[in-house]
């Protein structure tokens, strides 16, 4: 019998945290912030550390006291990729955990620099295993990862094998079959996995109401290729804000802003922070052509050189995005910094504005600001990491699980997933679970 604990990431976005159970053996998949909240906490400068009472206080980790039992069971702490929904809380709870943390290579890079910022003491290994590998954690469980195209390189679908059947676990992935960077999904495997025994797929349930299928990178490419390079720019800053751990699209932007023939800047700690990640393990190549600058400090002298050279001479990448009060591009438009935004600048979003009450409140008032300037906005320069409808139906179908359970949301996103397993023969509460934190179900 395989027992499965939803620890978060099922009454809401985010806190994605999960536990598997089989006999006297857990696997934890996941262990994440919720990252409205977190944003909330945090200050992007210089230091960003926050106690684990202030983190539990506010909800900002999983409530881990519903596996309290199981602690002492954990045989791994395996994190599918490394956004911080799905890692971020690995700093402060993993600790509670006899264990070492299993991912792959990008996600164990990410996840080192994230515990070296929280300056807090971290002494379960992190082990980098590679596509195509397994792992033996206990006599009865084996995991594996599959490789899956995502919005961060080396994002896994880890699959845990039993005696009993296999747990599949694919939170965050679309299916991507013209990705900019990284390999393509590998269906040879799922395939391989199709029809032998998957007990439960565990799906990433995001846009399961969205009825179609999420567009690949190259089309955000596009768009951005457009913009960028079909625009008139001449006489004017550009200065683009996007994901930091997005790799694939800041190769983009820095390969049209050569093309540009702009010298780039990136600015700001988190995308210096993925940027580095990726360096260090050869996954790919920023600098010395990209000059980085992780703090306020570090960004004087360049925007300085902006001003003298000539603003249409660089490209600035930036954080703030969401319109976080404390990252570069908000203190970019109340001239904090040292640069002043003129009419007929280009700000160019390439992102969506992540849809919850703080991100709407804040890039409304971040817009709102850059406006004053006379400044020309691109919003929604970007296509999802996150598979739609049609993406879920043709991952359950390939893989044919005996259960599904929703993830990554909670009830008005949830619903849909399960109306699509009712579609597809499965029926509610017998072979496809609604969960939410803090319940267990027996497989």
């Amino acid at each position: 019998m395989i027992e499965i604990t939803a620890v978060g990431g099922y009454s809401e976005v985010g806190k994605n945290m999960t536990a598997v159970k089989y006999k006297d053996d857990v696997v934890i998949l996941d262990m994440g912030l919720h990252m409205e909240t977190y944003i909330n906490l945090e200050d992007d400068d210089d230091d960003d550390s926050h106690s684990l009472r202030d983190l539990t206080n506010t909800g900002a980790v999983p409530d881990d006291s519903v596996i309290e039992n199981l602690k002492k069971k954990v045989v791994a702490i395996v994190p599918s990729h490394g956004h911080l929904d799905h890692i971020g809380a690995i700093p402060f709870l993993a600790q509670n955990y006899n264990a070492p943390v299993i991912c792959t290579p990008y996600t164990a890079a990410v996840l080192r620099a994230v515990v070296a910022d929280k300056k807090i003491p971290f002494s379960n290994e992190i082990v980098a295993m590679e596509f195509g590998r397994k792992m033996k954690l206990s006599d009865s469980i084996t995991i594996e990862f599959v490789n899956v195209t995502h919005s961060i390189p080396h994002t896994a679908i880890v699959v845990i094998h039993t005696p009993d059947g296999k747990v599949v676990y694919a939170n965050d992935f679309k299916l991507d079959e013209t990705p900019t960077f990284g390999e393509k999904t590998d269906y040879k495997k799922l395939k391989e996995l199709s029809g032998r025994n998957v007990k439960v797929l565990i799906l990433d349930s995001l846009y399961a109401g969205t009825d179609r299928k999420t567009p690949s990178e190259s089309v955000a490419r596009d768009m951005l290729k457009e913009v960028m390079l079909n625009t008139d720019t001449k006489g004017k800053a550009v200065i683009i804000s996007t994901f930091s751990s997005h790799i694939a699209r800041l190769k983009s932007i820095v390969e049209f802003g050569k093309k540009m023939k702009r010298k780039i800047i990136f600015m700001g700690r988190s995308l210096a922070k993925y940027v580095a990640a990726a360096e260090s393990i050869g996954l790919a190549k920023f600098s010395p052509s990209v000059e980085i600058c992780a703090y306020k400090k570090q960004m004087k002298k360049p925007l300085m050189k902006v001003e003298k050279d000539g603003r249409d001479k660089y490209l600035i990448v930036c954080t703030g995005h969401q319109g976080e009060p404390t990252a570069v591009l908000t203190r970019l438009a109340d001239d904090k910094i040292g640069f002043s935004l003129q009419r007929n600048d280009h700000v160019i979003f390439s992102c969506t504005v992540i849809p919850t009450e703080t991100n709407r409140k804040n890039r409304a008032s971040l817009e709102k600001r850059l406006l004053r300037y006379g400044v020309i906005i691109f919003r929604d320069v970007h296509e999802s990491g996150h598979a739609s409808r049609q993406d879920h139906k043709e991952l359950i179908e390939l893989l044919q699980p005996e259960h599904i359970i929703p993830a990554h949301a909670g009830h008005d996103k949830t619903k849909h997933m399960i109306s699509l397993a009712e579609e597809l023969g499965y029926k509610r509460n017998k072979t496809v679970h609604e969960m939410k934190d803090g319940k267990t179900i027996m497989l």
